[in-house]
């Protein structure tokens, strides 16, 4: 005889547990201390087996009929349920410990051996800005590809392309870590190939060659009383066209005044080689001057509110900014404007401007070049562009041709 709900509710705790039978190998486990458990008894491959279905009332009759059924249509396709029920447990567990934020802060963890800390710390920041709050508690097997895109495409909402496309490289990097260490199947991120909006990225605002002049005798004037060693920095950024984070990070031990060197530690250079910066006697000049104020701390350029941190990023692009140059000049501009310069007024090669620029090599001739250090050259090439610098800021002077001061 079938139970009934009010039957189930009913059954009277005894000194001996005992059972009540629904049919078809399902029964109700009455315990002495009142517990009520529901089983399923069957055979697989020849023995008898005992199948949890859950505990009364937790489980209702209906529901405990419903697993029952379900039990039996896996016995009929020779799947065992209790052995399909722990592999469940073992796949929830698996989930739970193998969320996208767990397998991407290891990944991380792994590859700090080989990328800057400024680097890990670029990359953890905008995970744990713009994927972690959407996708982090997520098994990694259950992240589909348009639910990464709808995570992508809030970065890309926001006009910020290049991070939007960032982070998505960054996801394909931990899902094929997570394909490698058995966690996960398939790549989410490669399904994504082509899905965001194309865009053009803007180069950094330089100003015509024509206008040196003028921005190198508003420097000199510093209408905007800006503080003596932010200008000294801008200067030096000028004479040097080193990427604006390898300037404000400078350390001292990194200076040879014998030699004239400044040499740039591989872990702070872009192409992580140790870059040389021959020093004109403008720039050690300027140098030695900061060396009065500053020359007992780390930094070349210290923080003028946490001096035991180097001076913001944001220090140089303000110069500019309040100088008149908002929006037509940048601390990288500073980099493009030598190349012109260089080349065009001082009649150098590009691969020797090049090579003092530390830029990728890009085509075996490149990279061909990038071995010849042309040392001797870029020397005379950089008291050249300080002496040019130094000479067309000089009021009523026309920008001519300086190439006879490369010979």
């Amino acid at each position: 005889m079938k139970l009934t709900d009010k039957a189930c509710k009913a059954a009277a705790i005894k000194d001996k547990a005992y059972k009540l039978s629904d049919g078809g190998g399902m029964y109700l486990d009455v315990r002495p201390n009142g517990s009520k458990y529901w089983r399923l008894k069957y055979r697989m491959h020849g023995s008898e087996k005992l199948l949890a279905l859950g505990v009364y009332p937790d489980v209702s009759l209906a529901e405990a009929r419903e697993l029952r059924e379900s039990a039996k249509k896996k016995i009929k396709a020779s799947i065992d349920p209790s052995l399909h029920k722990k592999e469940q447990k073992i796949r929830a567990k698996a989930n739970a410990e193998n969320t996208f934020e767990s397998i991407a802060r290891e990944w991380l963890d792994n590859r700090k051996g080989g990328i800057t800390p400024k680097h890990a710390k670029t990359t953890l920041g905008r995970l744990e800005k713009d994927v972690f709050p959407f996708i982090g508690n997520h098994p990694i097997t259950e992240i589909s590809p348009p639910l990464l895109l709808e995570v992508i495409r809030k970065v890309e909402a926001r006009g910020a392309h290049d991070i939007a496309q960032r982070n998505l490289q960054t996801c394909g990097q931990i899902f094929r870590y997570a394909i490698q260490t058995g966690r996960a199947e398939r790549d989410a991120a490669a399904d994504l190939r082509g899905a965001l909006s194309q865009y053009t990225k803007n180069h950094y605002a330089c100003i015509d060659l024509k206008e040196l002049p003028e921005l190198l005798r508003a420097i000199e004037k510093n209408e905007p009383r800006l503080f003596p060693q932010t200008i000294v920095a801008t200067r030096l950024l000028m004479l040097t066209f080193v990427r604006t984070s390898e300037l404000i990070q400078a350390k001292w031990d990194e200076f040879d005044f014998d030699s004239a060197e400044w040499i740039i530690p591989a872990e702070r250079m872009k192409m992580r080689k140790q870059h040389i910066v021959p020093l004109s006697s403008q720039a050690v000049e300027y140098l030695r001057e900061l060396q009065k104020w500053n020359g007992h701390r780390e930094w070349v350029f210290p923080n003028q509110v946490r001096p035991n941190q180097p001076m913001s990023n944001n220090t140089i692009l303000g110069v500019f900014r309040r100088l008149g140059y908002k929006g037509r000049m940048t601390g990288h501009g500073c980099r493009a404007l030598a190349m012109s310069a260089i080349k065009e007024k001082l009649g150098y090669r590009h691969e020797v401007v090049d090579r003092q620029l530390a830029h990728a090599k890009r085509s075996k001739v490149d990279k061909a070049y990038d071995r010849a250090e042309f040392l001797d050259e870029r020397r005379k090439m950089m008291q050249d562009w300080a002496d040019y610098l130094d000479a067309v800021a000089q009021p009523n002077v026309v920008q001519g041709d300086f190439r006879a001061n490369t010979k």
